[in-house]
């Protein structure tokens, strides 16, 4: 008897345990296994019979292999042997009956059909970038910088080109009297005579039977990138970049193995020199060389907006504009070429015909952007067919897409609207584009089938929410990671057919994940004080205590009022527990959030903190008249972009927030990288109006409310100088109402479950000291 009660009490024990009947930041912040680990990486086997992904329902150190089949849709742990066997991504032919893959620094070639592989190379050394020759008779790929070729009927190897590292070894010319000199030995010494013309007669016999080698291509100083053999074999292009070797900052590391203080070499800053790039086209029938003039691109020479009458009156030549060159895509006949052309600037990006005979670039179309040019998919493109092309732009101000004839020169959109197409894939037979939108909301991905020239677009997902689609290469099924607001990713199976019914084939989460009724947060909107609406979640308390959070995301450029299992998982799990004590927590797509066009994207030029913050503003004044916030008790947190922004609301609208936690926040933009930020502020010694506005440190004087600013130490994004530069300033300014708390082991991204919790007890500690 006794064994049964004590049976039945651990029972109770162990079903309590997994009860979450109240949350805190300890149990939140845990190792992110104890919610369940989501399928990933989802991979169909060449055949299409057989779905791989990564999973760890087991919640194992790592995740592992897993399979399911069409006729056994459980999911199965891939042995050893079958994962070790299994064919790398590759490109296929044209007939999608043989694929060529890298695996492990080796080429091999699978027969799809019979499951047949075959071993191209086996070394110490690495191969990579396999892919088929126009008349698919040979096997090309990459080892050592150069091209090479494997002959697929005879099994002959051959070397396509041979690029050199380093200069090309010269002596020194002669000078007149070593002329004189060797010209005297040989009128008058007939034995030097005889040997010299002996020696160059055998020189020049060996020389016509000799093969063929690649020309001595010499990189000097450069990098070499993007070298490809045409369809026809005639022909190889290739970039070289000029290495600007700016000076990159060092970040300490303080807390090491070794016991002592060892720097990171982490990035330049905005505005360093960049690197430069040239294009080339080499000739093998002709042995020669020659560069992809870039001069006459219609514009290439035209002044950024924000530098017109910035000349000080002096009248000076025009000159090209830095551009990298990206490509070429190859028609499927071999025929045409088509390169990118990306302004240095980013103000416009250029899809231009390329004639690698003559090396000659024509204009298929541009995209120009006063802010810069971006979006999704803003730099996609292929071939529907021979004779025509597709690819995506922002002109009409959402990114949609298009086609371009060869023959008739004509440019037609395939879609249209104020939505986006995110995604795109060309169907196998080129009939039809699959195509990921958010036309049913901001806040959804949904696939639609659409015809190749044009036409309605059949919507083949129906599940509320974004779905991430692998399709089999048959196209017959579709896999798909879905999720939605409040449940997290999982695998769904369907047939490539509209109005299916999905297959759920996961069920990642624990029962003590599940135990808890986490919440499903209003996705609305409110007006904005230009009268734009601001997609916004909305956690609402059964009990408001009167006081609220806003949440801002980070990295300007995302997305996170929508309706999916969100990155920032951890943000949501601790807007629930908010809630759970009465505070009412939103969280924006604010100006420059990614899903809503380019004006929304571009919102922010030449003034982050801008049309950004006054959108928090904005949505605080919301929060008071409609949802009855008490005015004085608004706190703002967020990481990031989003850190930034706390700090640019604490102390610019110092009246709006009481209390905020920045998250290694960008404490001035002049510190941050060039990539990102020359997009938006363009660099600091052309306009420094523009970092003066958007950079929090030049505004620390405003602070009056709470602060609490958080920072790992190793960030080799957010560099710990730039609030380590903040601190010094707010101390210099006499300011006593801010505090720091530093992470010694901690990148850009905690990873430490104790660094998430001690971060988000302070946040908390925060808000209930100066918001309650």
């Amino acid at each position: 008897m006794r064994t049964l009660y004590g049976l039945v009490f651990l029972l109770i024990t162990l079903s309590t345990s997994a009860q979450l009947t109240e949350l805190t930041v300890e149990k939140i912040m845990r190792d992110p296994k104890w919610i369940g680990t989501a399928p990933s990486n989802l991979r169909w086997s060449p055949d299409s019979k057989t779905l791989y992904f990564t999973w760890n329902p087991e919640k194992a150190p790592g995740d592992s292999l897993y399979k399911i089949t069409l006729q056994n849709r459980t999911p199965q742990k891939v042995n050893k042997a079958e994962r070790s066997s299994l064919p790398g991504q590759g490109t296929y032919n044209n007939a999608f009956t043989k694929m060529v893959y890298e695996k492990n620094g080796d080429i091999f070639l699978l027969d799809v059909p019979i499951g047949k592989t075959t071993i191209i190379t086996n070394t110490t050394a690495r191969e990579s970038n396999p892919y088929f020759s126009g008349d698919e008779k040979r096997i090309i790929y990459s080892y050592d910088q150069n091209l090479y070729a494997w002959e697929i009927n005879t099994g002959n190897f051959s070397q396509l080109t041979d690029f050199k590292r380093g200069r090309k070894p010269s002596t020194a010319p002669e000078t007149e009297q070593q002329k004189w000199l060797k010209q005297d030995q040989l009128v008058y010494i007939e034995i030097l005579k005889e040997r010299k013309e002996k020696r160059d007669a055998t020189a020049n016999h060996r020389k016509t039977e000799e093969p063929k080698r690649p020309k001595e291509i010499y990189l000097e100083e450069k990098m070499l990138g993007q070298a490809r053999l045409s369809p026809d074999g005639n022909f190889v292009t290739f970039a070289l970049t000029k290495n600007a070797n700016a000076k990159a900052t060092i970040v300490p590391n303080y807390v090491t193995e070794s016991g002592f203080t060892e720097d990171l070499n982490t990035r330049a800053k905005v505005g360093a020199p960049q690197n430069t790039q040239e294009f080339f086209v080499y000739d093998i029938k002709h042995d020669t060389v020659l560069l992809v003039k870039t001069d006459d691109i219609p514009g290439i020479m035209e002044k950024p907006a924000y530098l017109v009458g910035k000349d000080d009156g002096k009248e000076k030549k025009p000159q090209s504009r830095a551009v990298s060159i990206f490509g070429p895509t190859w028609s499927p006949d071999g025929k045409h070429a088509v390169v990118q052309v990306r302004a240095g600037d980013n103000k416009d990006r250029w899809i231009m015909k390329l004639d690698v005979a003559t090396q000659k670039l024509s204009l298929i179309d541009r995209q120009h952007d006063d802010a810069w040019v971006g979006g999704p998919g803003s730099f996609s493109l292929g071939w529907i067919s021979n004779n025509e092309l597709w690819f995506v732009s922002e002109e009409t101000g959402y990114a949609h897409l298009y086609a371009y004839n060869f023959t008739t020169q004509n440019k037609r959109a395939l879609t249209s609207g104020n939505y986006e197409v995110q995604q795109v894939t060309l169907s196998r037979d080129r009939r039809n584009f699959y195509i990921i939108t958010n036309e049913v909301h901001p806040g959804e991905k949904q696939l639609y089938r659409l015809p190749a020239q044009g036409g309605k677009a059949e919507r083949l997902t129906t599940m509320t929410g974004a779905h991430e689609v692998d399709l089999s290469p048959d196209e017959k099924m579709i896999a798909l990671r879905y999720s939605y607001s409040n449940k997290p990713w999982e695998l769904f199976l369907q047939e490539n057919k509209p109005a299916t019914k999905p297959q759920q084939i996961t069920n990642s989460l624990t029962a003590e994940f599940k135990s808890y009724s986490w919440r499903d947060p209003v996705l609305t909107t409110f007006k904005a004080r230009d009268g734009a609406d601001v997609y916004t979640r909305l956690y609402k308390p059964e009990k408001p205590n009167g006081a609220a959070v806003i949440f801002v995301h980070g990295a300007g450029y995302l997305q996170n009022a929508h309706k999916w299992w969100s990155s920032y998982f951890r943000e949501y799990m601790f807007h629930n527990l908010l809630t759970d004590k009465g505070y009412t927590v939103i969280d924006m797509d604010y100006r420059a959030s990614a899903g809503y066009g380019r004006d929304w994207r571009t919102g922010i030029y030449q003034f982050m903190g801008g049309k950004d913050l006054t959108d928090h503003v904005d949505g605080a004044e919301w929060l008071v008249k409609e949802h009855g916030i008490d005015p004085k008790r608004i706190g703002i947190y967020g990481g990031s972009y989003g850190g930034f922004i706390t700090l640019m609301g604490m102390f610019t609208t110092p009246d709006v927030f009481a209390a905020g936690a920045a998250l290694r926040p960008v404490t001035d933009w002049a510190h941050y990288n060039h990539g990102y930020t020359s997009n938006i502020l363009n660099v600091p010694y052309l306009d420094s109006l523009a970092y003066a506005k958007s950079s929090p440190i030049y505004h620390a004087e405003g602070l009056k409310g709470a602060l609490l600013m958080c920072h790992g130490m190793i960030d080799v994004n957010v560099h710990f100088q730039d609030v380590v530069r903040l601190a010094q300033r707010l101390i210099e300014l006499g300011k006593d109402n801010w505090e720091l708390a530093v992470y010694p082991l901690e990148d850009h991204g905690f990873v430490e479950p104790s660094s998430w919790t001690d971060e988000y007890k302070r946040i908390l500690k925060l808000f209930e000291v100066n918001l309650k």
